[in-house]
């Protein structure tokens, strides 16, 4: 029952996307908007930290909001809240996120 509930919660967190919605989120020219289309896939994440510190958050991307991303760590049962507005580089793998080795993953090539 704890995981069902959990489920739930994940699922109603996604942004619902129709006629009403900003452009942003569904033309794609716009960052939210292509970002949107990546949803479950394996990306290495980069953020602008002050004037000149980039850290970076490698995690599957579980949604996106107008300005934030959700990226799921591959390493630990957790899910990051990222500013969109930091991010300067977003490296999209297209390899499948099912190759997970003892809690790790590999051949990834970040």
């Amino acid at each position: 029952m704890g995981g069902e509930e959990k489920q739930d919660k994940r699922e109603n967190r996604n942004v619902s996307i129709n006629q009403d919605s900003p452009e942003i989120l569904t033309n794609s020219i716009y960052t939210p908007a292509f970002l949107r289309e990546q949803i479950g896939k394996l990306m290495r994440v980069e953020f602008l930290i002050g004037t000149n510190n980039l850290v970076d958050r490698i995690g599957i991307l579980e949604d996106v909001g107008a300005s934030y991303i959700l990226l799921r760590s591959l390493e630990s049962d957790t899910t990051t809240f990222c500013d969109i507005y930091s991010i300067k580089f977003v490296t999209i793998s297209n390899r499948r996120t099912n190759g997970f080795i003892n809690g790790g993953y590999y051949n990834y090539g970040y």
